[in-house]
This record gives C-alpha cells, structure tokens and sequence, in this order.
C-alpha cells in the first residue's frame, strides 16, 4: 500500500482543504481508507495517486464526469468508467464537428452574391419568388428562429425590410449547399448584430483555440487516469 499519509498531507499536496479530501473519499472520488484503532484515517499513495487523476479529469472534463469515472472505477466497473469518458471526447468531437460546419457557411457566404433587396416592406410571396422558394419554406425558417419579418398592422400579413431579405437570400443559397440549420443560424445572428463574415471567422478562431486547449486538458486527463489504472493493475492487456 506504500506509506501512510495523512489528510493534511494529501491537501497540501493537492492545493485544497482537509475536508475536501474527506468529502472525496465519501463521494467514491478517492478510494476506502482503513483507519486506526483510535479513528484516525490511513491515507496512502494510492490515495494521492487517485487524487491526482481526479483533478486533472476534473480540469478536462468536469468534476461530474471525474466523479462518475473515479467512482466506477473504485466499484470495479472499468466498463463504465471508460464508457463515461468515451462519451465526454464524444461531445468534445461533436462541438467541433458543428464548428467545421459554421466555418464551412462562412466560407461559402463569402462567394456569394448577395445584394440587398431594392426596397423594404416585401411580402412573403414576393421574397419566395425572388429568393426561388415557396412560401412555406420561409415560414418554416421563420419558425426556427432564421428569419424575423414584420407584420403589417391592418393585414397581419408577414413583410420583410431589405435587411431581412437579404438574410432570406442568404439562406436559400447555404440551405442549397445542404448546409445544416445550426450551422447557419449562429452565422446569421452573427450577421444581425452588424458583424462581418470576417469578423464571425475570427470570432470563431478563438473558439477554435479553446476547443484546442480542451482537447488538450483531456488527454492530460487520460493519461493520469491511465497511470493510475496502471498502479491499481486494471488495464486491459
């Protein structure tokens, strides 16, 4: 088991507080601990090397995910400890799948020609002609959220500004490069807000920077879990 540590030692290795080592052992993040006859907890390497892998999980994926992972793998369930972690890099994949895609509209809006309707105040029937849709494909991007036109007071009927005509243009040619909608929609409320292609893009290089250093702190966190599933002898060979 290696030598005995006590919980003060562990916290001040570790940077936090005594209770904090005691309330992880309780929430299964650290392994059992036996104790002496008088009460007092027997702390080991094991506990340091588990408390070490906790908190670099922690710092990639979370502690919820930490907990669930740390605590299937002190309940002998390595299945589940891994499946948990498989589905975090899972969401990590996910978020930079729909990145690909946003820059993927930005790269084709800025081959676009789209000039700006000649006037405001256009009715539905006349931005589906224009545009070469049918009017129920605008109100279905109106209903997700893409679209935002104006109704007329005395008619109830839908008007577009040209803004917003342009904005429906824009649509229509993404949708036709089978651009999928939450690709497109971050773009536009981009576009609303006075941004440029340009300006989303580097918007979006930041985000891309974060999802790096993400990735990063997860392998980092993978690794310390596989050390210590190597000190516990509960790798797969």
């Amino acid at each position: 088991m290696g030598d005995r540590l006590r919980a003060v030692d562990l916290a001040r290795a570790a940077g936090i507080s005594t209770q904090q080592v005691r309330n992880y052992v309780e929430t299964g993040l650290l392994p059992p601990v036996e104790r002496t006859d008088s009460g007092y907890r027997v702390f080991t390497d094991v506990h340091a090397d588990a408390l070490t892998a906790a908190r670099a999980l922690a710092a990639g994926h979370g502690w919820p995910t930490a907990g669930a992972v740390m605590r299937a793998v002190h309940g002998d369930d390595l299945e589940t400890a891994l499946a948990v972690l498989d589905a975090s890099h899972a969401e990590l994949h996910r978020e930079r799948g729909e990145l690909a895609e946003v820059l993927g509209v930005l790269d084709t809006l800025v081959t676009l020609d789209t000039p700006a309707a000649d006037r405001g105040g256009l009715r539905i029937g006349e931005v589906a002609d224009a545009i070469g849709v049918r009017t129920p494909v605008l109100r279905l991007w109106e209903a997700r959220g893409l679209l935002r036109p104006t109704r007329e007071r005395s008619t109830g009927y839908r008007t577009y500004s040209a803004s917003e005509a342009r904005l429906a243009r824009i649509v229509a040619l993404l949708r036709r490069g089978e651009h999928p909608f939450s690709a497109i929609a971050p773009v536009l409320a981009a576009l609303r807000t006075g941004g440029s292609p340009e300006r989303v893009r580097a918007e979006l290089a930041g985000r891309e920077r974060e999802l790096l250093r993400r990735s990063l702190t997860r392998l980092r966190g993978s690794a310390a879990l596989d050390a210590y599933l190597e000190r516990l002898g509960k790798t797969v060979r």
